[in-house]
Parts: C-alpha cells; structure tokens; sequence
C-alpha cells in the first residue's frame, strides 16, 4: 500500500514515487482508499474498490484505459469512471492527479 496521509479537504496529497508502480497501485490517505494508475497518457486516480461488492481495483486487469474487477468481471472507464460492464451499476469516483519531479499527488 502506499504512503499514509492525513488529509486537508481539498488539497493535493502526496501518495506514491511515479517509478514505484508499473500499472496500478493501491494507496491510502486517512482511512480513505484509493487506486493510482499510469495510463500512456497520463496517471488517473478512482476510488480503490469496485462499486459492486468492494473488492480491490488494484487486483483487477488494466488494459488501455479500463480495469476489469477480477471478482465479478465489472469494467469501468479509469478515466471517467464510467460503468462500461455489468454487474455494476454505480460509477467509481475519480480524482485529480499531478506528478510533480516523479512524484504522485492526488486531491482526494
């Protein structure tokens, strides 16, 4: 998991060296988890478990710019967040990311 944050509402969080994950990352800031991903272009943040039934986004499959939940088969868009496959039916929240000198910030 990566670092451990306490959270200013609406400020930019430090989470993670961009050289520290090849795909996806799973990162917490407070009690809050949430999913890191670099993309070709860019590096995306959503909340870090599947709408459905919560489990872990890190675990699924990435490929382009969806990630497959492993444990129903759910596909979501990482860049919107958009339901692409059922079973779920909610969209995941996404945030903002900057990488700053190979560093990753989000604002949760």
């Amino acid at each position: 998991m990566g670092l451990l944050s306490k959270k200013k509402k609406g400020s930019w969080v430090e989470v993670a060296e961009l050289d520290s994950f090849r795909t996806s990352k799973e990162v917490k800031v407070g009690r809050h988890v949430y999913t890191i991903y670099k993309l070709e272009d860019g590096v995306y943040c959503t909340q870090g478990s599947c709408s459905h039934e919560y489990s872990p986004l890190v675990e699924g499959i990435v490929m382009k710019d969806k990630v497959f939940c492993e444990k129903h088969g759910s596909r979501f868009n990482i860049k919107t967040g958009e339901v692409i496959d059922y079973p779920a039916t909610q969209n995941l929240k996404t945030y903002e990311v900057k990488v700053e000198e190979g560093k990753v910030f989000i604002k949760p």
